[in-house]
């Protein structure tokens, strides 16, 4: 989940390429495979030039058990699939995920508490167009020098959902690296393994609850401005499969 550490772009040759259906801000496209597709509102976000090192995050569209997903896989990996969105105001997002091999086989072990062992096998996250007003000083400061420094606009807020396979589902907190980032495991240890499980969240609720030291009183939450994919497992040097499909905005 390090999102804001590691922020510039590239997009990769993955395999696959994906294309929009849908102009419609409140929708996030679907990941339909198309030969030959020069556009799409998907792409890649990884380490920048000076982290060439460590390879990417694999993202491509597969069959699993007669229907076609998005494979999410790491070794020894960084990166994220991102749908960058306009205005869009939180709703309720569901989706399908199912975690077929957990990390495993590093040099560390996996735990999203710590800094080392900052790594998750699979997660959907959703960015914010949080205020810089609601921003603790110090944080708002690092947050302008690393949007400087990598060239991004990167959200003064993101929330994760995380499938761990450590620490039991319904922990939540803030991100190792930065309090930029919160977090909630809807799928812990024990939770069963190359099953479909299906998420629906109230995105709303879940970030006044997770962010709810930096809402005024009465203040309404924060525009959507991207949902993503990602997975990562560079800090261990472990290794894991997953799989997303049926990611969309709930009426």
């Amino acid at each position: 989940m390090k999102l804001f550490l590691k922020p510039a772009h590239t997009l990769l040759a993955l395999g696959w390429a994906f294309v929009a259906v849908s102009a419609v801000a409140q929708s996030l496209s679907p990941l339909v495979p198309l030969e030959g597709a020069a556009a799409s509102p998907w792409r890649f976000v990884g380490f920048p030039k000076s982290k060439a090192d460590i390879p990417p995050t694999r993202f491509e569209l597969a069959e699993v058990q007669g229907e076609r997903a998005l494979r999410v896989s790491t070794r020894a990996s960084y990166g994220t699939w991102v749908h960058d969105l306009s205005n869009v105001n939180p709703g309720r997002l569901q989706w399908h995920w199912r975690l077929d091999q957990p990390l495993a086989g590093g040099k560390g072990v996996a735990d999203i508490l710590t800094k080392a062992g900052d790594d998750a096998a699979l997660k959907v996250c959703v960015m914010f167009d949080h205020s810089l007003d609601r921003v603790p000083f110090a944080q708002r400061t690092l947050l302008r020098i690393a949007r400087t420094v990598s060239g991004e606009d990167l959200p003064a807020a993101t929330l994760c959902y995380v499938w761990d396979s450590v620490h039991p589902a319904g922990l939540h907190g803030a991100n190792p690296y930065t309090q930029r980032v919160r977090f909630i495991t809807l799928q812990g240890k024990g939770a069963p393994l190359a099953q479909w499980q299906i998420e629906t969240r109230d995105v709303a609720a879940d970030f006044a609850n997770l962010f709810a030291d930096e809402l005024l009183a009465g203040a309404g939450v924060p525009k959507v401005r991207a949902v993503l994919i990602g997975a990562d497992s560079d800090n261990t040097g472990a290794q894991s499969v997953g799989w997303v499909r049926g990611l969309q905005w709930q009426p």
